[in-house]
């Protein structure tokens, strides 16, 4: 493949394995997110030997135990389910976008400047790729503003854990944007699905109906690395410089990995994946940072929602910087 430079595509968990623990061949800087400006810096472009230490730094903000600390506070800047008919898709990037500002602001980051801020990553590329300095500026200042205020006051948020760390503030800016779109995409598929399959509608379904949406629309559909060196896989040489791409997409739709690939169903979690088949949130040192905050989210909605029914809609799969509904995805309460 050429991308604007030579690029190669591995489809096999072997090759996903490869690429995401073989850090010293395969590195982020050079890779598709340096392209972005929303993603391009901090940790997700730091690369051996200095991410390890970076991705310690920022984990006890994202860990489980301070993750369980924001839940309330999340829950309840929660966008009200609609009485009548309603749009999952606009209705969950309005929720995630409340529950985001509650867990790194205390909600207290303007709602107008963050939706502005945040609105290009829905646009197909290259929307989301062009230089925006004048709303990353005022994005910025805020972030500052709240952050001198924590640095002052103490906080319990996540800014109160990044704004102390050397870069934390970019670590804060880039992280948000990183977490919006792949999580209100995925809770718009499963709001979706749920509404299409009301049997699945109890709490102790959620979680698979969620690993299921991952397998079949991961919203980082398509990873990438470069190399830094040249590689030999399977009797061939990569060269130097190569894009080395992954798609946890096609690999979660192999049909020699997975019985009846393309089915939506949740019971095939009661057993574990294949593995390095199964990689919505990345593997190896480098997975996502998110991944607790993200998940932790997208089940305390489903176990608050009501009952629904889906009306209609567009569920096909766009890729754009990340992978969602094409849309609308009509529903209403049952």
């Amino acid at each position: 493949m050429r991308l604007g430079l030579p690029a190669v595509v591995g489809l096999s968990p072997a090759w996903n394995r490869r690429v995401l623990t073989d850090l010293n061949t395969f590195v982020s800087a050079g890779s598709f997110s340096a392209v972005v400006p929303y993603l391009a810096g901090g940790v997700i472009l730091t690369d051996a030997p200095g991410h390890g230490a970076r991705r310690r730094a920022l984990n006890p903000g994202f860990g489980k135990g301070s993750v369980q600390q924001l839940r309330e506070r999340m829950r309840q800047a929660s966008s009200p389910v609609p009485t009548g008919r309603f749009n999952a898709l606009a209705w969950a990037d309005e929720t995630v976008r409340r529950q985001l500002n509650a867990a790194y602001f205390a909600s207290e980051f303007d709602d107008r400047l963050l939706a502005a801020f945040l609105a290009p990553l829905r646009r197909p590329f290259p929307v989301p790729a062009l230089p925006r300095p004048l709303l990353f500026r005022r994005v910025e200042q805020e972030i500052r503003r709240l952050a001198e205020r924590r640095l002052r006051e103490g906080g319990d948020d996540l800014l109160s854990t990044l704004a102390p760390l050397p870069g934390g503030l970019l670590e804060t800016r880039i992280s948000l944007a990183a977490a919006h779109d792949t999580t209100t995409h995925a809770l718009a598929y499963a709001v979706w699905e749920l509404a299409k399959a009301p049997q699945d509608q109890t709490p102790h379904t959620h979680s698979a109906v969620l690993k299921e949406v991952l397998r079949l629309y991961p919203p980082g559909w398509m990873g990438s690395r470069r190399l830094s060196r040249a590689a030999e896989w399977q009797g061939t040489e990569i060269p130097r410089g190569t894009l080395a791409l992954y798609s946890p997409y096609l690999t979660g739709r192999d049909p020699t990995l997975w019985e009846r690939p393309l089915d939506f169903r949740p019971e095939r979690w009661e057993k574990s994946p294949p593995a390095w088949a199964y990689l919505p949130f990345g593997g190896g040192e480098r997975t996502c940072l998110g991944v607790h905050l993200a998940q932790t989210l997208i089940l305390d909605v489903l176990a608050e929602l009501p009952p629904l029914q889906a009306h209609w809609g567009n569920d096909e799969p766009h890729p754009g910087i990340t992978l969602g509904p094409r849309g609308p995805l009509v529903v209403e309460r049952r």
